[in-house]
């Protein structure tokens, strides 16, 4: 299905407004082209030499005034709905892109910077908000008024009709011409303004890291370069625009007044016909009146342009396949994890895990250690199906991970990552996720279960006080303990610990260790580290290399085996003690 046509299917979701701003402005167009009649009724019909007949004439004029004050209110509510039309199809736009963003794999994100997403939801749907308010009003408004003043035309003179009709074909051969230069700089411009809010949004977040470098200006010359293309294209659109909109229509319009100027004067001349004064002044504001209409269709296939191309980029977004979230529950599970000869790659045929063989039964830590690279991340990756095994399956307590829908299984999943995500909002909030099953109580009694009232108690609001955006005001140990705590009070089947120690001091450290040791009983826990001391007590350690599990068993059969893990555990002794 075409954008356009997409677009008139998101109108009719909303089509009471917009069909009765369309009334509005139908009954507001005619009741603007009446005025020349009249008019040329009074000059035509009452006004005679040495005598003006008043009466008649104030009540013609009464009319006028009566038309405009009505044309007036009629534009004023066909704007109204036409706003409220439009207004409620960009709700409903970004609504339905906002909810399907959140089905979308993250693969579909590793692809493409927050920055250009943002610029769909927002943006080009604003854009399209400009489709439905000022193209389609300017559209309805100049089509109707060009049909108004053609039927008028016609009444009038229909062989100067006939003349003014070669002004349509003109019209729409330009537009088709215009569409095809338009479009392509559209493109490349909306594209840019994404790649603009991409670049802003990676350096706001990566800010410490360009200061720290010293690379502001290398960042500036970067933006610039985008900033550039942009302008350049957005020059050649304003030189496409700017030689075709006025000066087509004021071509046409000195045009067709020399070819008016020269009909009605040979007319006269010959004496074949004669022409009212009342029929010329018609003839002349009509003429007026159809190419005000035909200037506002020409400037609008630029806004035309900008929103059909901007739904396009929001239609690409809503047409990559996502997956339905699901509402299905099910009951806690024990959580007894088994890898069968997994495999699996991020790309093609280059594989990061291969044919993995490994159990993890509840209540037991399993560690995952290994150089980086070597596949602990992903492991985490599959079984929380951020991504699905290329070959192989895993099964948890005897369930193929795969035949359950993903929002089912980690339902009774729990994660602490290594750099922990904080929304704005609260503490509390942060650890609840505003999910109502989890109350303050729940939220207190994770927050003390992690030791996180003895970093967190000095704060003025307690649980209350206020998070920033990825809770820059507060140390890396608290925004470390809040996240564990989040996972806590979910009370997961399955932990994972994602680097969950290596950005903490050790005195927080300490803490969590402390947790841990109560928190574990009845849970499977997954630990990636590379502090190999806190994985001494693990029931598991998987060493891991270029994807394969080379070793595994406790930490002190480990070292007794005097292989990868005994080396890198003597290289981090040594380490430490320098």
């Amino acid at each position: 299905m075409s954008t356009s046509k997409r677009l008139t299917k998101y109108a009719m979701y909303f089509k009471r407004p917009i069909f009765l701003g369309l009334f509005f402005l139908t009954v507001a167009v005619f009741t603007e082209l009446a005025g020349p009649f009249i008019a040329k009724h009074i000059i035509d019909e009452y006004m005679v030499i040495g005598k003006i007949e008043i009466k008649p004439i104030a009540w013609l004029l009464c009319l006028f005034l009566i038309l405009a004050i009505a044309t007036a209110i009629l534009r004023y509510f066909m704007y109204i709905y036409l706003q409220v039309g439009a207004n409620r199809v960009v709700q409903k736009l970004r609504q339905d892109v906002f909810a399907h963003i959140q089905t979308l794999p993250i693969q579909y994100f590793d692809h493409l910077p927050a920055g250009k997403v943002v610029a769909r939801v927002t943006n080009d749907t604003e854009a399209l908000r400009n489709l439905y308010v000022q193209v389609l009003a300017n559209f309805a408004t100049s089509f109707i008024s060009i049909a108004g003043v053609y039927i008028a035309l016609f009444i009038l003179n229909w062989k100067m009709a006939m003349i003014a009709l070669v002004m349509i074909p003109i019209v729409y051969l330009w537009m088709i011409v215009y569409r095809k230069f338009a479009a392509q700089y559209n493109q490349v411009i909306r594209t840019k303004i994404a790649d603009l809010n991409a670049m802003i949004n990676e350096s706001i977040q990566g800010m410490t890291i360009i200061q720290a470098f010293r690379r502001e200006k290398q960042m500036t010359k970067e933006f610039d370069e985008m900033n550039e293309t942009h302008y350049a294209y957005g020059r050649k659109l304003l030189f496409l625009d700017s030689a075709t909109s006025f000066n087509l229509v004021n071509t046409l319009r000195l045009i067709m007044f020399t070819i008016f100027i020269i009909y009605f004067g040979t007319q006269s001349l010959n004496a074949v016909e004669i022409v009212s004064a009342g029929t010329l002044y018609a003839f002349v504001d009509y003429l007026t009146k159809l190419f005000n209409p035909i200037t506002n269709v020409v400037n609008q296939f630029s806004q035309l342009e900008r929103s059909l191309v901007a739904g396009k980029r929001v239609f690409e977004v809503l047409d990559t396949p996502g997956e339905k979230v699901s509402e299905e529950t099910m009951p806690r599970y024990e959580g007894n994890v088994e890898f069968e000869d997994v495999s699996f790659a991020y790309k093609d045929d280059e594989y990061v895990l291969k044919h993995l063989f490994f159990k993890a039964n509840r209540g037991e830590t399993v560690a995952l250690v290994g150089h980086t690279g070597s596949g602990k991340s992903s492991i985490m990756n599959l079984l929380f199906r951020f991504y699905d095994p290329s070959k192989g399956k895993i099964y948890i307590d005897g369930v193929d991970i795969t035949s359950v829908p993903r929002q089912t299984m980690r339902q009774h999943m729990g994660i602490v990552l290594q750099d922990p995500y904080l929304f704005t909002g609260t503490i509390a909030s942060n650890v609840s996720l505003n999910d109502p099953k989890i109350t303050r109580e729940k939220v207190e009694e994770s927050l003390r279960a992690v030791g996180a009232d003895r970093v967190l108690g000095h704060l003025e609001k307690g649980i209350d006080e206020p998070v920033v955006e990825k809770g820059s005001t507060l140390s890396s140990g608290q925004r470390q303990l809040i996240s564990f705590a989040r996972a806590l009070a979910f009370d997961p089947a399955i932990l994972i610990l994602d680097e969950a120690t290596s950005n903490i001091d050790t005195e927080t450290e300490e803490i969590i260790q402390h947790a841990m040791d109560v928190l574990k009983k009845g849970r499977t826990t997954f630990i990636i580290a590379h502090r190999l001391s806190t994985i001494k007590n693990a029931d598991r350690i998987l060493v891991l290399d270029r994807g394969v599990i080379k070793e595994q068993g406790t930490h002190d059969e480990l070292l007794a085996q005097g292989g990868i893990y005994e080396q890198m555990y003597q290289m981090q002794a040594k380490s430490l003690s320098v």
